[in-house]
């Protein structure tokens, strides 16, 4: 599927209070535009990217897109005084090239990604159009004279993103047909009886209106992103019993772990982890052994307990790795169990745990049967 974009970069921004066009305007070290012109062409599956400006703009034009030098970038066409009519003039800029799929995309929105690129042109295989949007989640109020006068229910309701959608012939017959405004190309395609789905959003790809909005922006240039990784490392030597706690399940074994707590070697090794990335010691300073409280306790408590400590620091675990070594038990047919039940005690989802388990070839302490080592590594993110 070949497919183009269209970024209509032709409003004047009249609500932000500022002299230059907000697509002009500086964000870190581009303009608005440029960050999500980059991303576009950065995406491998865009054949061409069609800018559209306002007629006045294109020395501001030049500035922003200055030292970018891409084949797939189409010389800019000037837009109209509405948002419908600067989309059709894009649109009909690519006629000739004919794609089969068009996105069409505010520049007042620097922060669309990839991923969300890659998510709309997913749904254009089986619809005609695709709208990335979020639910509404507030209470809303319909307001009269800076009063609030009646409830308005929310079940249903959308907040719509861009880039929006289309098969290319569709929406550029829809734009040519329709009369009047629109508030986006989905409100066009609707009101030609094209079938637009609903694509999960991103709240952080909002569009740029107010000061606030603005503000917004800068912060999150500024502050840059914190990633964290850190190692943990655990053993446990058998002893008597009939059962093994490990990942936080519960499998049969001929023997137990012997420890102060329940043993739990997994969830022992991704505490550590944790601790070890907020630079905040280890399993033993934060529940030490010596401490009676913790005789026999369920190892979930200490990770659950890291788990909060990241969230107090700002950090969000974006993935837990863990690798058991052992001659037994058979981890692999309890992998699947092991993932939910640390996804479930960590509070993330469960695609961003791992859970893997090898053997030491019979060698050392593990290899003759001795116990179980695990190994352990947490990345935490915090924007």
């Amino acid at each position: 599927m070949r497919v183009a974009a269209v970024i209509v970069a032709a409003g004047r921004g009249l609500r932000l209070g500022e002299t230059v066009p907000k697509q002009y305007l500086r964000l870190g070290t581009k303009a608005v535009l440029r960050h999500g012109l980059d991303t576009f062409l950065a995406h491998p599956a865009i054949a061409s990217v069609q800018v559209v400006i306002g007629p006045e703009d294109g020395d501001a034009y030049a500035v922003a897109t200055e030292g970018l030098s891409s084949d797939r970038l189409r010389a800019p066409v000037p837009g109209a005084e509405s948002r419908a009519r600067s989309v059709l003039a894009g649109l009909a800029a690519l006629e000739r090239e004919a794609p089969d799929a068009v996105l069409i995309h505010d520049a007042a929105r620097p922060f669309v990604t990839q991923d969300l690129i890659s998510e709309i042109l997913a749904a254009l295989e089986a619809a005609t159009g695709a709208l990335p949007a979020l639910p509404v989640v507030d209470a809303l109020w319909r307001g009269e004279d800076g009063a609030a006068r009646e409830p308005v229910a929310r079940e249903g309701l959308w907040r719509a993103q861009t880039p929006q959608g289309f098969r290319f012939a569709e929406i550029l017959a829809a734009h040519r047909s329709h009369a009047g405004a629109a508030a986006d190309d989905a409100e066009v395609a609707r009101a030609a009886g094209l079938d637009v789905r609903l694509v999960a959003g991103s709240e952080a790809n909002f569009k740029i209106t107010t000061a606030s909005d603005l503000d917004r922006a800068r912060a999150l240039m500024e502050s840059p992103m914190d990633i964290r990784t850190g190692n943990g490392f655990d053993v446990h030597a058998f002893g008597p019993g009939d059962a093994v706690m490990l990942c936080g399940i519960r499998l049969p074994c001929d023997r137990g772990l012997v420890g102060h707590s329940d043993a739990d070697v997994g969830l022992h090794a991704l505490t550590d982890a944790i601790f070890g990335a907020l630079a905040e010691g280890d399993i033993g300073q934060w529940f030490p052994p010596s401490d009676p409280a913790w005789r026999g306790a369920a190892s979930e408590i200490f990770l659950a307990r890291a788990a909060g400590r990241a969230a107090e620091r700002g950090f969000a675990l974006s993935h837990l790795d863990c690798t058991l070594v052992c001659e037994t038990p058979k981890i692999g047919p309890h992998a699947g169990a092991m993932r939910e039940e640390i996804a479930r005690i960590a509070g993330i989802a469960a695609e961003r745990v791992s859970v893997k388990a090898t053997t030491s070839e019979r060698l050392g302490f593990t290899g003759r049967g001795e116990g179980i080592a695990a190994l352990a590594t947490a990345t935490l993110v915090r924007a």
